[in-house]
């Protein structure tokens, strides 16, 4: 801090002219950028179409010498700034229109040089009034992310059809990321806004992006959360917005760096892929990597998480199939569970340290204890149990909802999972697997739901986590819901993690339940040298459908 006040102090003594030397410096002169030029491309211009073939596309390229950017100001009053000096810009107003496009080149020392340039446009479409009724509404009609759905935001490859394919958000998984408080508003005049936190006065706000990408806004700041960046400050601002249809595909395009929900870059244009439901849009838009499909969904209706919170999910399924309630069982009642003994193949392919027995599977005031013990058997250090209804109880699709405490210490590894019936067919992970609940007793309070799946399996597997205050202590409900469209996963009633099933993948067919408790091996970790016991106590299991 001294030294860079010091130097301070130098650079204003030399402006100032009070530093003396017997030498002259010459630190040269500011040059504004010189020849500016513009080259504009209509799409689609030919001698039979002088003025483009009715999408209204331009394409501008400029150049000057000394120049360090561009900046395109549009008749509309919208304006966008180009590092490089090329620039697509889409023009909107139905018929052949002369446009008046002011280039500015800015150099070193805030230098500028700018030019008019002449653009004569032929826009042919013009979108369906209801389209415009739906955007519009009253003026000052607001859109925001659906938080509460499910796949209100995802991801999927470029040019995909069946919505977010490799990754959508469960219910108001990204809340507090700085999404779900933004609102949109398209007014009639063709003016976008979009409000950055509907819950401030004044016009501050934050917003989420795609890491490299989110960068263009030209703020500072945020969290960075792997490739996401959360909640990067940015205020309320204004743009324009326009709808045109390219191969019959109705699109929002947005002017200038305006954006919908999470900042992708690219050519800020929304495909509006569905809109047949009342108050709703699906959108989706290519990045600036060219690297995926973005999804969302917008809507009008009140609620959404402003604050962190949002609306309780709502089950399919309410019918109880099955349960295991052990209370009123003095033993496990093995024509529905099996033991499986044992340390398998390398520590069940996990490098697990622990002999499975049936000795560590008790029943204790109704409740099933699968318990985790400091004690030599069959030259392990550890024993525990692991128990499944492989070709007892079997099947598909449902909501698996087990209430359960969880045991304690470093090296402890509770599950309650799935495997499919097919397991000892194809084995894994083709026959796929769900984790319903992992925890490390390493972390405490961090619960893991997990999917494994050809591609995704392993340390590569597809799942998330959440948190949860006195996971050994308390009860907690651990909840897995399964249909053909998605499996989600929750800790007492709050959703954290959902992946979108497709009939490709192995979740469509009859999977059974395995309960058990590992200790260390490649996920459990160390095992705490001060270990003895600790138990899973579970008071139910159910499966409704």
């Amino acid at each position: 801090m001294k030294n860079i006040f010091v130097r301070l102090l130098f650079v204003i003594a030399l402006s100032l002219g009070f530093y003396s030397c017997e030498e002259d410096y010459d630190i040269g002169e500011i040059s504004a950028p010189s020849n500016l030029s513009v080259e504009t491309a209509i799409m689609g211009q030919s001698g039979d179409m002088p003025n483009g073939d009715g999408s209204g596309m331009v394409t501008f390229n400029a150049s000057a010498n000394n120049a360090m950017t561009y900046k395109f100001v549009f008749p509309n009053g919208s304006s966008v700034t180009s590092g490089s000096g090329e620039y697509t810009h889409q023009f909107s107003e139905t018929g052949t229109r002369n446009y008046p496009v002011t280039v500015i080149a800015y150099g070193p020392g805030g230098t500028s040089s700018s030019m008019v340039t002449n653009v004569e446009v032929l826009v042919t479409y013009s979108p369906p009034q209801d389209l415009i009724d739906k955007l519009v509404g009253d003026g000052n009609r607001e859109w925001r992310i659906k938080a509460e759905a499910p796949g209100h935001f995802g991801l999927g490859p470029v040019g995909g059809t069946n919505g977010p394919e490799w990754y959508a958000a469960g219910p108001n998984e990204k809340a507090g990321v700085g999404m779900y408080d933004d609102r949109y508003v398209f007014q009639e005049d063709g003016t976008f806004v979009h409000i950055t936190n509907i819950n401030t006065e004044d016009d501050s706000g934050t917003v989420f992006g795609r890491v490299g990408l989110v960068d263009q806004l030209g703020s500072s700041g945020g969290t960075v959360d792997g490739a996401d960046v959360l909640n990067v400050p940015y205020s309320d601002y204004t743009a324009n917005w326009a709808i045109t249809a390219p191969g019959g595909n109705e699109t929002i395009n947005l002017t200038g760096l305006a954006f919908i929900g999470y900042y992708t870059g690219g050519d800020h244009r929304y495909q509006i892929f569905d809109r047949s439901v009342p108050n709703e849009l699906l959108l989706k838009t290519t990045d600036g990597n060219n690297e995926f499909d973005w999804w969302f969904i917008l809507t009008t209706g009140e609620g959404g998480d402003t604050g962190g919170g949002g609306d309780e999910f709502e089950t399919e399924f309410d019918e109880l199939l099955w349960e295991a309630t052990f209370d009123d069982d003095e033993s496990l009642d093995t024509s529905v569970w099996n033991y499986e003994i044992g340390n398998g193949d390398n520590g069940w392919g996990n490098q697990e340290a622990q002999y499975y027995t049936e000795q560590n599977t008790s029943i204790v005031d109704g409740n099933l204890l699968i318990t985790a013990r400091r004690e030599s058997e069959s030259g392990f250090d550890f024993t525990s149990s692991r128990i499944t209804t492989q070709n007892n109880f079997e099947f598909t699709y449902g909501r698996v909802e087990a209430r359960a405490k969880l045991p304690e210490g470093g090296g402890t590894w509770p599950a309650i999972w799935m495997l499919g019936n097919n397991f000892d067919e194809i084995g894994w992970p083709a026959t796929g697997e769900i984790d319903i609940m992992e925890h490390k007793g390493n972390e405490p309070g961090v619960v893991h739901g997990t999917l494994h799946y050809p591609g995704a399996s392993g340390g590569n597997a597809d799942g998330n986590t959440t948190t949860i205050e006195n996971p050994s202590s308390e009860f907690h409900i651990y909840t897995m819901e399964w249909s053909p469209e998605r499996i989600v996963f929750l800790v007492d009633g709050e959703v954290y993690h959902t992946y979108v099933n497709t009939p490709d993948s192995p979740f469509n067919k009859d999977f059974f339940l395995i309960m058990n408790v590992a200790m260390g091996g490649t996920f459990g970790g160390d095992i705490d040298p001060a270990f003895q016991e600790s138990s899973m106590e579970v008071d139910y299991i159910r499966v409704y459908q």
